[in-house]
Order: structure tokens, then sequence, then C-alpha cells
């Protein structure tokens, strides 16, 4: 009985898979997508500053695959160290507002033009960078003896938690310009990060507790018998191990920050999601809202795998190659 039942959903699955195949390389009509890849990848970018988009998310592929690619290349002597890996990515941050934006040497360009690909990874990142350093803060708070620092940080957690993302978005997006008097306006994509940021920071928050906890308290009691003061401590000790013990709770973050950036489109907002909506409200790709949704799911799967790779290789870099490189 065991076999048959086995021998069923094999071909179950072998004929799934041959369906799907079939459909994918002779039925789908992907001109929806092959004839909109400009679109999909920088939204209504103005067609003659298309350049500084596509340079930004070319930059990243390359310090991506270079990245992935990292433990190989030290093996022939080719790599970087992870001193100036870090800082070529965080580089990436102001340079890709830079050239989005414009400013200096390159003419201005309004945020309501960016789109796709281009602003989902915008949100992303610069919502991590709001919701890390503010996620750490929380933690150190709520595992901190002073009573107001744990109880405020604890009702901002709990508080931030008990809410849905999107409400949060709608209040930042829609309620949050009647408050303000009529002279002052906030950029949307600012006011979108911001709502992210400080959405993704609770949850940030619990997860480098748990990393907090996870440190034996023995490391504590070594740092103070060197005579380490307490911020020197946490700064030097502590901290970082808590981060390391953290980063498949926070890569979880990362990805489902990425993931939620699609709710945008429900605010007008033409990331991914949104360009693929407007794509499909024209009458000439009526019917081909699967090749749409297949190809999202493609790139959407394809970023998270190359996040998740390249925190597994942070996670499993051995400690001592990094304090030996800080040395250096």
């Amino acid at each position: 009985m065991q076999s048959c039942f086995s021998v069923v959903l094999l071909a179950l699955i072998a004929w799934a898979l041959w369906s799907t195949g079939f459909w994918l390389v002779q039925r789908a009509d992907w001109s929806v997508v092959s004839g909109n890849l400009p679109l999909f990848a920088i939204g209504s970018y103005p067609e003659a500053s298309r350049w500084r988009p596509i340079l930004w998310l070319g930059s990243l592929l390359l310090l991506t695959l270079f990245t992935l690619a990292q433990p190989l290349l030290l093996r022939r002597g080719i790599g970087l160290n992870s001193t100036i890996l870090s800082w070529s990515w965080l580089l990436m941050m102001p340079l890709g507002l830079w050239l989005l934006a414009g400013g200096g040497v390159l003419d201005p360009v309004p945020s309501r033009l960016w789109g796709g690909l281009v602003l989902t990874l915008l949100l992303t990142v610069f919502s991590g960078v709001i919701a890390l350093p503010l996620g750490v803060l929380l933690a150190l708070g709520r595992c901190s003896e002073l009573t107001t620092a744990r109880q405020l940080s604890k009702i901002y957690i709990d508080g931030m938690r008990a809410v849905p993302l999107i409400a949060v978005l709608f209040f930042g997006q829609l309620l949050l310009p009647l408050f303000l008097p009529v002279q002052i306006e906030i950029n949307r994509v600012l006011r979108a990060v911001v709502a992210f940021g400080l959405f993704a920071a609770a949850y940030v928050a619990e997860d480098v507790r748990g990393g907090l906890q996870a440190v034996p308290p023995t490391q504590s009691e070594a740092a103070a018998a060197l005579g380490l003061g307490p911020w020197q401590i946490q700064r030097l000790v502590i901290l970082p191990q808590a981060l390391r013990i953290a980063v498949p709770a926070l890569t979880n973050q990362a990805v489902g920050l990425l993931q939620n950036t699609s709710l945008m489109a429900i605010l007008g907002l033409v990331e991914l999601l949104g360009i693929s909506q407007s794509l499909l409200a024209n009458p000439a790709y009526i019917g081909r809202h699967l090749e749409v949704y297949v190809w999202l799911a493609a790139l959407y799967w394809l970023l998270c795998t190359a996040m998740a790779l390249m925190a597994r290789q942070f996670e499993r870099q051995d400690p001592s190659n990094l304090i030996a490189t800080r040395r250096s």
C-alpha cells in the first residue's frame, strides 16, 4: 500500500512538473514581460536619465555576485577583506540616492517618477538602515536595568507589533499629511521608508534581544575582570556576539521587509507590484495575469535567495578572520 501511494505521488509530481514546463515554454506569452523590462526595472524614470538607475542596479548586481563569490576568490588570493566589502555596500546607499534624486551635476528627478525594482530595493535598503540601529537600541533598552528605558522600550515594541503594517503605512501615507501644516510637505517615498523602518524596528528588537539573552553571562564577567566598563562590554563583547547569533532571524526580517514593500502598490507607489497592476490594466495585455505574476514570483525569489545566501556566508565566516581583518 505504501509503495502504491509513493508511485502515485511521484506520478502526480512528474505530471505537475511536465505541465508547468510545457506551459512556461509553449503556451505562455512572455511579450508582456520582455517588452516592458525597462518599466519593471526603473518605472517611469525620465528616458534621458535612465542610465542613472540602471548604473545603480548594475553596481548592486556586480557587488552581489562579488560578495557571493568571495570565498572562492579568497582561495585564489584575489578577494577583498570584509572591511572593504562592508564599506562598498554602505557606499551603495548614498550613491543610489544621489543617482536617483539628482543634485549637483545631475538633474533632479522627483520621487513620483521612481518605480519598479529600483523603488523596491530603495524602500528595503533604507528601511533596514532605520530599523537595524533603532531595533538594537530598543533591545538594549528592554534588557536595561533602568526601569524607564525598559518600560518605554517594552511599550513601543509591544504596541508596534500589535498594529498591522498596512495601518502604519496608511497613517504615514494618507493621514500624516492631514496633521501637518500646509506649507510642510514630506516626500512620499520618505514617509514610506520611515513607516517601514519604525515598524520593522520592533521585530528587529526582539530578534536582537534573543541574541543578547543567548550570550553566556561569563562573557560579561570576563570582560569586567579585564577592566572594561559597561558600555565597552556591550559594544565590544556582548553586542557583536548577539548580532551574530541573530543573523538568521534578522535575515528573515530583511526578506519579509522586501516582500512587504509590495503593500505600497495599494497606496500609490509604483514598485514592482504597482508596475504589474498598471500593465495588466492595459487592454493590450488582457489575459496575461499569470505570466506577470509568475515573473514577479521568480524575481522576488531571486532577490530573497541572494539575501539569504549572503547572510549565510556572513554567518559561516570565521570570527578569527574578522578580528584579523579589523586589526589589519
